[in-house]
């Protein structure tokens, strides 16, 4: 079994963090066996002078960019990120606005996608905010509509909050009123780097930069 590789390969498809001892379990390893792979990598390919990077946080692993490049590579993808997160933002928040609160987890569940990114920019922009955690195993974070939410879109309350169907309505005409323009294009976008599945710290840490 070549271990860094399969390492190597898990990390790249997961994108996220993924726990060692999930990793050692799955593979029948020992977690020490896992962390000697990871250490390997880490010195041998994915070192200070490789654009990526190995991290280890939280017993979790995972790779990403090397920080030394992320202006240089903010300058190409935030473009693209904004433009690709317009519609996905609004309706992301759309879906907070009308189920809150609300995890995550439920949002992609409707969504079919990720959302990480999207959350984290509304977070940025203070159109949602941490309103509390699920009782339920793991404790997810719970977002929530901000007063900021109400300002951009013209509510006096949730109250006025119109149809789910007319809102994604105006959603859609607003979007092809902005000729793939961000409505977030008077803001710095957040680089987008270390995020992993430790929502609580990770979220609030992103969005306070």
């Amino acid at each position: 079994m070549n271990l860094p590789s399969i390492i190597e390969g898990i990390l790249f498809v997961a994108g996220n963090g993924v726990s060692v001892a999930e990793i050692a379990e799955k593979l029948e390893v020992s977690e020490d066996a896992v962390m000697e792979a990871f250490n390997t990598l880490k010195e041998t390919k994915y070192n200070e002078a490789s654009g990526i990077n190995l991290i280890h946080y939280k017993d979790k692993i995972q790779l990403c960019s090397n920080p030394e490049i992320s202006e240089d590579i903010a300058v190409v993808l935030n473009p693209i990120r904004e433009r690709a997160l317009t519609k996905t933002a609004l309706e992301t928040v759309a879906i907070i606005a009308y189920q809150q609160p609300i995890t995550r987890l439920e949002i992609e569940n409707i969504r079919g996608v990720s959302s990480d990114y999207a959350i984290q920019l509304l977070l940025t922009h203070n159109l949602i905010e941490v309103v509390g955690r699920k009782d339920v195993v793991g404790k997810p974070l719970l977002f929530g509509t901000t007063e900021e939410f109400l300002k951009r879109f013209e509510l006096e309350s949730l109250d006025q909050l119109p149809k789910y169907e007319e809102l994604l309505a105006q959603i859609k005409v607003l979007n092809e009123g902005m000729d793939n323009e961000s409505i977030y294009n008077e803001f710095e976008v957040v680089p987008l780097d270390e995020e992993g599945d430790a929502e609580a710290e990770l979220l609030k840490q992103q969005a306070a930069e």
